[in-house]
């Protein structure tokens, strides 16, 4: 595992894009403050840029650094999930423009996953954490159910975790507004 987190965190430093085991699915990450690599995930995924792209924290106490004013339902929301979570907040700040919502929204979801925490931790930054796949077609479930073009279109495949065997589940995924009201999105 350090092998691996050292080699992604080298080429998520560089700008370049990573396929990774996280606390769902497998994904594709790059720096979530860098716009060129974000729009790679773009251009791999063939997706259109209105459709957002969510971002991983380590832990909660990073949000401050990425939110403008954290709804207090958001602090209880985290303590209560019981399954990852991503919540989708208002007010995006220091995120590259290309993953903020046209509403200013950005979808951040604090990882319990061990190797997205170190990873994470020791680049310093949040990495955008989509499913690891072309736009339209199925998630994959485990590592072997992705597609080549996807396997190809990285700089770097991280080892840990390829030859699990359960599925991974997508997060449930909460919209909030600053009032404090909110909206599910996905179960």
């Amino acid at each position: 595992m350090n092998e691996d987190i050292k080699q992604a965190v080298k080429v998520l430093a560089e700008g370049g894009i990573i396929l990774y085991p996280t606390d769902t699915i497998w994904g594709i990450g790059c720096d979530a403050t860098n716009m060129a690599a974000v729009e790679r995930i773009y251009t791999l995924k063939q997706r259109v840029d209105s459709k957002a792209m969510l971002v991983l924290l380590d832990n909660e106490n990073r949000l401050q650094q990425y939110i403008r004013e954290i709804p207090e339902v958001a602090w209880q929301l985290i303590e209560v999930a019981d399954k990852p979570l991503t919540i989708i907040y208002p007010g995006a700040k220091n995120i590259a423009p290309n993953l903020i919502g046209k509403n200013g929204s950005i979808g951040i979801r604090i990882t319990s996953d061990n190797f997205c925490q170190t990873l994470i931790s020791r680049f310093k930054k949040p990495i955008v954490s989509t499913s690891a796949n072309i736009s339209g077609t199925p998630s994959p479930a485990i590592f072997l159910d992705i597609g080549i073009e996807i396997l190809e279109g990285v700089d770097y495949i991280v080892k840990w975790r390829q030859d699990d065997i359960q599925p991974g589940q997508p997060s449930s995924i909460i919209e909030l507004s600053l009032g404090g009201e909110f909206r599910i999105i996905r179960k």
